[in-house]
């Protein structure tokens, strides 16, 4: 059964960074795709970033770039979403979710999610 674990959230400041972690169980990660999607306050959830099984990169929301970038380590089973200068509407739960092959395919596992708040 497949499995995904988010870590590596928490407060910080305007301007700072965190590196989310994605924990990937169950199966090889090699074959997946994995996607981090976010969900604000009162907002829909929306699409950040995916790394296919290829390790190619969407990007699904134009609000990160330059800022965010997203890796794999197949050999650790994590993939990991890197936000560099964060802004108080980065402010969100985050998941992820695995998707076999292609960030375009049907994202059928997803993470419980990790809180970020950006704030001073």
């Amino acid at each position: 059964q497949l499995q995904l674990v988010e870590s590596g959230g928490g407060l910080v400041q305007p301007g700072g960074s965190l590196r989310l972690s994605c924990a990937f169980s169950g199966d090889i990660l090699d074959y997946y795709a994995i996607g981090w999607f976010r969900q604000a306050p009162g907002k829909e959830r929306e699409g950040v970033l995916c790394i296919s099984s290829s390790g190619g990169s969407t990007n699904y929301a134009d609000s990160v770039k330059g800022r965010f970038t997203i890796s794999r380590d197949n050999a650790k089973n994590t993939v990991y979403l890197q936000m560099n200068s964060l802004k108080p509407e980065d402010t969100a739960v985050y998941y992820c979710a695995a998707a076999f092959d292609y960030c375009s395919g049907y994202m059928s596992v997803w993470g419980q999610g990790i809180q970020v708040t950006v704030s001073s």
